[in-house]
């Protein structure tokens, strides 16, 4: 079993429920493209405190990592408890409201970080509020997550003014902002033109069939606790995959463990070519199609 990173060594040899649920279950593999974007995310929590914080715009299609890469970024920043009492926490992540509301906005801010308040409370006073606990604990970075949902509003004066929040914010504690969604995110910060020049974007391109994605192909095979070798970079299984996936790594993640699955249900313990081809798959662009052909 010499194909399997250590973790997966310990994991093959338990039942065939465990080895599932590990399958079933979320781990992180890393790429080139995802180091890059962890690493800019790491200058942001050392970059000092100056008037115009530096900040950064993920931008990528659904499912091809984006909220992956900054969660595992959140996860390495936890809230540290101060010896005399209080927290530190430098990065905080939360999902944008489902639409431009600064009083929802400011309700997420404050229940993601257990902080007492009331809902009805004027969004002046739950201001006031987050600031304060901002600099409490330090705060350095503020992710937010699903940034194109402020486009849902209609009004263009109440998109504005969400955004006016997250430059009052950026301004007035000195934080970096991390704003992550679909390529929409883009034209949502561009409506604040001050907000435009202070974002560093960066993009998450569909997967294409080079080394990189050879080497991810690769590094799911040391991970996923399959007995036999699948040989997951030779013959037609890279471009099977990238094909079925569209180039999505949230796709290629599922293929992967679906087919994992079934190779350990059949007892054949290895994926090939005719595993994904006997797969019951639909690419994510004919889902779109059939659901709009249902609307």
């Amino acid at each position: 079993m010499d194909h399997l990173n250590e973790k997966a060594k310990e994991i093959v040899l338990r039942s065939d429920t465990e080895r599932i649920n590990f399958i079933e279950s979320s781990f992180w593999i890393g790429y080139p493209k995802s180091k890059e974007i962890l690493t800019k995310l790491e200058e942001l929590v050392d970059h000092p405190r100056v008037s115009r914080m530096p900040s950064i715009l993920v931008v990528g299609r659904t499912n091809n990592g984006k909220t992956d890469i900054v969660k595992r970024f959140a996860k390495r920043h936890q809230p540290v408890v101060k010896p005399e009492g209080g927290i530190i926490a430098p990065v905080l992540y939360l999902q944008a409201p489902p639409t431009a509301d600064e009083r929802a906005f400011y309700n997420g801010i404050l229940q993601k970080t257990f902080s007492p308040h009331r809902y009805s409370d004027r969004i002046e006073n739950k201001r006031s509020q987050t600031v304060d606990m901002f600099k409490k604990i330090n705060l350095k970075v503020l992710i937010i997550d699903e940034i194109h949902n402020i486009l849902t509003s209609t009004n263009p004066k109440k998109q504005r003014a969400f955004l006016n929040e997250l430059r009052y914010l950026s301004n007035e504690v000195e934080i970096s902002l991390v704003c992550v969604g679909i390529k929409e995110a883009f034209l949502a910060i561009q409506a604040d033109p001050q907000l435009t020049n202070r974002f560093d974007p960066i993009t998450l391109p569909r997967w294409e069939n080079n080394d990189d994605y050879l080497r991810l192909l690769a590094s799911f095979e040391q991970i996923l606790p399959l007995k036999n070798r699948s040989y997951l970079v030779d013959g037609e299984i890279p471009q099977t995959i990238l094909t079925m996936s569209e180039g999505l790594i949230g796709e290629i993640s599922k293929i992967l463990k679906r087919a994992s699955l079934k190779v350990i249900k059949d007892k054949s313990e290895k994926i090939t070519s005719k595993t994904l081809n006997k797969m019951e798959w639909i690419p994510p662009s004919e889902r779109q199609k059939q659901i709009n052909h249902l609307v």
